[in-house]
């Protein structure tokens, strides 16, 4: 029993001993591979933590780009991002650095920094600075810092080498204008232009003026002070005035220049200049000034108004009045004629008057010269003289004047035959409206109480001249009854030159109708509307008032066909319904247009070329080409205000070395 419990014992101790070792081996192992384990473990641990965040941090970055690229795609339209990627193409494929780039607008720049916001990162991460200039610079530790400075440098020296191209092109251009000025102003004659210059020094004029309007001035200003001085009681200096202004109106006279002026025009510039001064002192006030300016030129302006109303009357006067030559060759015909026997009185070849297979002419006149020019022009330009008749028409007054002359100066083999209209018994007051009219109280204040202020006076000047008066304008109406035998007649003005043969005339076909007539209408004048009251129902029921107007001065007549239609009878109808004067003014071509109203042929116009008396423009080859010219109008060419132009194809047809013509100084 002790034997095992030894034995036991000595077991219990080496199992004891065995396994107090083992511990001790585990525990060496812990403490020696436990931190072994503990920091290689650390380390992939770390390895694996970094690797995770290191891919995770990229795909944030990737992210974040893509995110910010399309905010820039939202915010702005593809062209613009087109634009930008082709001008940052040298930089490569589209990023966030190509819009980093130093010279971006302010708009841009305000992208870029939202972009910039919304795309930090970790691993790259820009600064930029602002500039002086407003652009954003790159930090030059971004790692393509020198390669972008570089780029700067060499897009900076392109533009400032382009801008010094574009200066020198500038200057050139510039140059080249200043040399052409110079040469076109050496070109010009520059004495020429310093005469008629307006900044022209007064004394470099020929012909001054400036001591003409000093001394206008002067009586103008003096006028003002006149008044005022009058106004203030200043009797003394009024007077004063008064004296100065007579005497510089004296001085100026009609002056015009100052070459006309008398040698006491200083003298009288320096003592009105003395008292204006004075006036200027003791009467000046700007509104009393002003005041008198302004009444002096109302009462100017109302003068300039009367004058021209009363030139008008006077120049539509002239045109109908005869000149005291004219006159004097009248006077002096007239007593020749009436001492002439009775039988040395009468024309040649007066069988002929009454033949209506010859070529008859109206012309009724009270001026001796211009019928005489009409035919003498006639006769000088006919194939047949023989065949040709003047039936020539005045008044008393210059019947015998007629008569004379043309017996001292008979037509060639034409016949001629004068008469008198005031010895045609049947033309009276109870036959005719318009002598029944003319002995009308209203016709006579019409005509001759003109100052009268009423409606009838305030109407046009025009259609109160004298010629109204005369029965020999209104004498063409009464062709039937004046050549009962004749078949057609030709009737002519005593204001119209015949330049060509008029025999073809009698040949033309006037289709029926009764007048033959060079119309005188264009687009939109001398239609029936420029001459007739449309505003009245009877004018405006009966006509159309674009209807073509026609000239009276060269007409042919088919006296058959007047007597057929009753012309005469429609024209007294028309003037019987004009009695005051509703329908037309006074006139014979207003009552013409009416009474051969759908009765007129148009013949071609090279007949009759009509404007000498008052259009300075008439072709030069119309007229040459014209059968006949007339001179209607104011500017006749028996008047001095007749245009010269035109004069010499009038007075080629007189004889100036006439001993009546010279005894009466009538000359070209």
């Amino acid at each position: 029993m002790a034997l095992k419990r030894g034995l036991s014992s000595v077991g219990v101790h080496r199992n004891r001993s065995s396994g107090s070792r083992f511990p001790i081996v585990i525990l060496v192992l812990f403490s020696v591979l436990a931190p072994l384990v503990f920091f290689v473990g650390r380390g992939l641990y770390k390895s694996d933590q970094n690797n995770v965040q290191s891919g995770y941090t990229k795909q944030t970055v990737d992210w974040r780009e893509r995110l910010a690229l399309q905010s820039i795609k939202n915010l702005f339209t593809k062209e613009v991002i087109d634009v930008v990627t082709t001008s940052t193409a040298d930089l490569g494929p589209l990023s966030l650095d190509s819009f980093r780039k130093g010279n971006l607008s302010a708009s841009w720049e305000v992208v870029e920094t939202s972009v910039k916001d919304d795309a930090t990162s970790q691993a790259a991460e820009l600064k930029q600075e602002t500039s002086k200039d407003g652009k954003l610079l790159d930090d030059d530790r971004s790692p393509d810092a020198p390669a972008k400075t570089l780029r700067r440098q060499l897009r900076d020296n392109r533009r400032a080498k382009r801008a010094a191209e574009l200066v020198h092109q500038d200057d050139e251009a510039t140059l080249k204008l200043e040399n052409a000025a110079i040469e076109r102003s050496r070109a010009v004659d520059s004495a020429v232009l310093g005469r008629y210059n307006i900044w022209r020094r007064e004394i470099e004029n020929e012909n001054s003026d400036s001591t003409v309007r000093l001394m206008r001035d002067q009586i103008i200003m003096a006028q003002v002070y006149i008044g005022i001085a009058k106004m203030k009681n200043k009797l003394g200096l009024q007077q004063e005035l008064k004296i100065r202004v007579k005497e510089s109106q004296r001085a100026v006279g009609e002056s015009t220049v100052d070459a006309d002026l008398p040698h006491s025009a200083p003298e009288k510039i320096k003592a009105m200049g003395k008292v204006l001064s004075i006036a200027r002192e003791q009467l000046y006030d700007c509104k009393l000034v002003t005041g008198k300016l302004r009444a002096m030129l109302q009462i100017s302006d109302e003068q300039v108004r009367s004058l021209k109303k009363q030139s008008t009357f006077l120049s539509q006067l002239a045109a109908k009045t005869i000149p005291n030559a004219i006159h004097c060759l009248s006077m002096r015909l007239t007593i020749e004629y009436y001492l002439l026997p009775l039988e040395k009185r009468k024309f040649p070849r007066s069988e002929n008057l009454e033949n209506p297979n010859l070529y008859h002419y109206a012309l009724f006149s009270d001026n001796v010269l211009a019928a005489s020019v009409v035919v003498n022009s006639t006769i000088m330009n006919a194939k047949d003289p023989l065949k040709h008749v003047f039936h020539l028409v005045t008044d008393k007054l210059n019947f015998g004047a007629m008569n004379m002359w043309f017996l001292l100066n008979p037509p060639g083999k034409a016949t001629i035959n004068v008469e008198n209209v005031d010895e045609f018994k049947w033309l009276n007051s109870s036959y005719c409206p318009v002598l029944r009219q003319l002995e009308t109280s209203a016709m006579k204040e019409y005509y001759f109480k003109a100052d009268n202020p009423t409606k009838s006076a305030s109407s046009n000047l025009k259609y109160r001249n004298p010629k109204y008066l005369s029965m020999l304008n209104h004498l063409r109406f009464y062709l039937p009854q004046v050549y009962p035998k004749l078949d057609k007649i030709l009737f002519l003005d005593d204001d119209i030159v015949v330049q060509n043969d008029l025999t073809r005339l009698w040949s033309v076909d006037l289709h029926g109708k009764v007048n033959g007539a060079v119309e005188t209408c264009g687009e939109s004048f001398h239609r029936f509307d420029k001459y007739l009251n449309f505003s009245n129902p009877h004018i405006s029921r009966n006509f159309d008032p674009n209807a073509c107007g026609w000239a009276y001065g060269m007409n042919m007549f088919d006296l058959k066909e007047w007597k057929k239609r009753d012309i005469t009878g429609i024209y007294h109808k028309w003037q019987n319904m004009n009695e005051d004067r509703a329908l037309w003014k006074l006139g014979t071509l207003p009552p013409g247009l009416i009474t051969f109203y759908g009765l007129t042929h148009p013949l071609e116009k090279s007949w009759h070329v009509l404007g000498l008396g008052y259009n300075p423009s008439v072709d030069k080859k119309e007229i040459e080409h014209a059968a006949v010219i007339h001179y209607n109008g104011n500017m006749k060419p028996w008047l001095e205000l007749a245009m010269t132009k035109y004069r010499s194809y009038w007075t080629k047809y007189i004889k100036y070395d006439h001993p009546y013509l010279r005894s009466c100084n009538l000359s070209e």
